[in-house]
């Protein structure tokens, strides 16, 4: 079987981390594999020499991606994009699936353009319906990808991501020199819908204690997105939080668990997420969990988190007061956070996407 695999995205943050975890794993069970990306950047994993690479590097989401699938795809039995910009033209492929991590631009439009809606909408529509199989990663995902279209659910495969070996219970835990002694920990890109607002708002609110104590650590690019969020750094500098505020930029990955295993909290304010695997990473790395009671994440962090209202500062405000001044609290969520992570693996992911290639092929 020849499998050939779109892995532009393996720097992205979120969909790049699944990637980068999946991917190597599926090389010990389909040994012909075909990838399209950019050969300097593909070069540098060390299951490189393992894969054939077609130079792709056409923007994604773009009208060029769309042109030049049918000539960088070449003749295969099984196509996969790891994301729904699959491709719109027909391809040498017998059997297309996709993987569609979740459906932001349809629930949340009001974060995108008429056009980018459009556009999205026509990609979701044909990487559904063009593809023998859908991979989602929640059960919250594939419901509302049922919500908004009409297919039988049983073309929908969940398989939720997992934890990677850096982020073991047991492993380094390196202090970073430029991060402040104590800190609350925020990860993910500033966007609209991760909500970091609602942390800003609630952390003004603190009292004087905990807010001389503490900062907030923001892990995550800051600009350059289709989607930004400018009221954040606006909040910023009304409410004088330079000195409170500490944006990492984007880190190297093996540095990430450093970053999360000195903080002494983890706050996901998120309004919308298909999985949420900052949750894990952080429960992985023995620090409490406070998070937003929406979408997936209540699946994901099951009783091992404390749960917001992700529209209510103050209930976040009075929940990060509860965990950072009382011990046994941490220690309790600590401790379900070690238990919870035992229910996702990425081995297991991975030998789950085995198992749909093989069984549609």
């Amino acid at each position: 079987m020849k499998l050939v695999v779109d892995l532009r995205l393996i720097h992205n943050s979120g969909i790049g981390t699944y990637i980068k975890n999946i991917f190597p794993l599926l090389l010990d069970h389909i040994e012909d594999v075909v990838v399209l990306g950019d050969p300097d950047i593909i070069s540098t994993f060390e299951w490189s020499q393992k894969v054939d690479v077609i130079s792709f590097k056409a923007k994604v989401y773009s009208i060029t991606e769309q042109l030049l699938f049918p000539v960088k795809v070449p003749k295969c039995d099984v196509f996969w994009s790891p994301h729904f910009n699959a491709p719109l033209f027909p391809v040498n492929a017998k059997i297309k699936i996709v993987t569609i991590h979740d459906i932001n631009h349809l629930a949340n439009p009001h974060y995108f353009s008429l056009l980018k809606r459009k556009w999205a909408k026509l990609l979701y529509y044909n990487a559904i319906c063009k593809s023998k199989k859908i991979i989602t990663v929640s059960n919250f995902s594939k419901l509302e990808i049922l919500k908004h279209f009409n297919i039988a659910p049983n073309k929908i495969v969940v398989i939720p991501g997992g934890i990677h070996q850096d982020f073991a219970k047991n492993s380094d835990k390196r202090k970073i020199d430029t991060l402040p002694e104590k800190y609350i920990l925020f990860v993910g890109n500033i966007k609209p819908h991760k909500n970091l607002i609602t942390l800003l708002k609630a952390y003004v609110q603190l009292n004087d204690e905990i807010k001389s104590l503490y900062r907030i650590v923001i892990l995550g690019r800051k600009d350059g997105f289709i989607t930004g969020d400018p009221t954040i750094f606006e909040f910023i500098s009304k409410h004088h939080l330079q000195d409170k505020v500490i944006f990492t930029g984007q880190v190297a990955d093996d540095t990430v668990p450093s970053i999360y295993k000195t903080a002494n909290l983890f706050v996901f304010p998120s309004l919308y997420e298909g999985f949420g695997l900052p949750l894990l990473e952080a429960m992985a790395c023995g620090i409490p969990v406070i998070s937003s009671n929406s979408t997936s994440l209540p699946e994901v962090g099951g009783e091992a988190v404390l749960y917001f209202d992700p529209s209510n500062a103050t209930d976040l405000k009075d929940k990060i007061e509860g965990v950072l001044s009382n011990e046994e609290v941490q220690n309790e969520l600590i401790a379900k956070g070690y238990s919870q992570i035992q229910n996702f693996s990425w081995k297991t992911s991975a030998l789950q996407h085995v198992s749909l290639v093989k069984d549609i092929f």
